[in-house]
């Protein structure tokens, strides 16, 4: 991009309607390292690519948890990441002192988009240098949403977002119909080798620049018998003249939800009940070699020939940069910005 007449703020519309300050924080996100984002039927997970600035430096956070139910990954300025992250911590408390309850996640993706737009309005304000990939489950079930400085936010089955996100995007979309019905750890290999696909030919996952976030409801183990359905047991409490928990929220510690399919939230950190069997688990982030050394050594071994061309293939689409040069050589990749660091 180069500068012209109508990129002296984000408030004039350039003759062909754009916003030439909009579409530069837009490539703001692609400067940043790679985040994925998968979802099953009961899980959401984020995994992120560290970057370090040098050999004496720490890797930077990808990764970030915003309450028990919801965590968000991030690509580009990590300065505006930390400024949402705190208002979308903000907005979370906020619900739980009002009402009682934890943030829809539909509301929270609806609010940093919101405030994202309003930037791309007024005069003298520039958007946010960053994307988030949002991940989180309420009483709806999992939810991916993609956050762009535009102020769109779209929700996903599964997403990429950052540097060379192209390559792992294909991999997504030739793998998506498998993750609704993935288990945890098959979810976490799927997403894995799509972050794989992001990085340059000399390159590999490792266990310090690799991070994974998990939330999600777990379900009971094969051993457990099978417990009755919901009908039979709202029939049989019917019968006995008591009030099913489920619709009255008092075996839950809060109001009731209505949840899908047979999976309700607990009380910690939604309110509702489990299914029996079910437990639901709060946002983590997994990192370091007792988490993800297991995850990394389930991974499938890559086809370096097949996986180098496509990744390139796939980038010069997208107006990218390759990750190979002439004869196979790895490009070096650009240097960051020492003012605005991104991640």
């Amino acid at each position: 991009m180069h500068r012209n007449s109508y990129d002296n703020d984000n408030s004039t519309f350039s003759p062909q309607g754009r916003l030439h300050q909009v579409e530069y924080a837009l490539e703001a996100v692609k400067q940043g390292s790679a985040c994925v984002g998968l979802r099953s039927k009961t899980h959401v997970i984020l995994l992120g690519l560290k970057r370090s600035t040098g050999e004496l430096a720490s890797y930077q956070k990808k990764l970030i948890r915003i309450d028990d139910h919801l965590g968000v990954g991030i690509a580009g300025l990590t300065s505006d990441a930390r400024v949402l992250s705190n208002f979308m911590r903000t907005q979370a408390m906020s619900s739980r002192m009002l009402y009682n309850r934890p943030l829809p996640i539909s509301r929270i993706v609806g609010a940093i988009a919101d405030k994202a737009q309003v930037n791309t309005q007024h005069y003298g304000r520039r958007p946010y240098g960053v994307g988030l990939l949002v991940a989180g489950y309420d009483d709806k079930g999992p939810h991916l949403y993609e956050f762009s400085p535009s102020g769109n936010c779209l929700e996903y089955y599964a997403m990429s977002i950052g540097a060379r996100s192209q390559s792992a995007k294909t991999y997504l979309e030739a793998h998506y119909e498998e993750f609704p019905d993935c288990s945890l750890d098959e979810l976490i290999k799927h997403g894995l080798h799509a972050l794989r696909e992001t990085l340059q030919q000399d390159k590999e996952l490792t266990i310090h620049n690799t991070s994974i976030g998990i939330v999600g409801v777990a379900p009971p183990p094969p051993s457990q018998t099978t417990a009755p359905s919901s009908s039979s047991t709202a029939a049989g409490a019917g019968a006995g003249g008591e009030t099913p928990a489920s619709a009255t929220g008092s075996a839950t510690g809060g109001a009731g939800v209505t949840a899908p399919a047979g999976v309700v939230l607990g009380t910690e950190p939604l309110a509702g009940k489990l299914a029996p069997g079910h437990k639901f688990e709060k946002f983590r982030i997994v990192e370091g070699e007792q988490g993800l050394q297991a995850y990394l050594d389930a991974m499938d071994p890559k086809d370096d020939s097949d996986t180098v061309r496509g990744r390139d293939a796939t980038a010069v689409a997208a107006g990218e940069t390759p990750a190979t040069g002439e004869g196979g050589a790895a490009a070096a990749a650009p240097a960051p910005s020492d003012s605005m660091q991104t991640d």
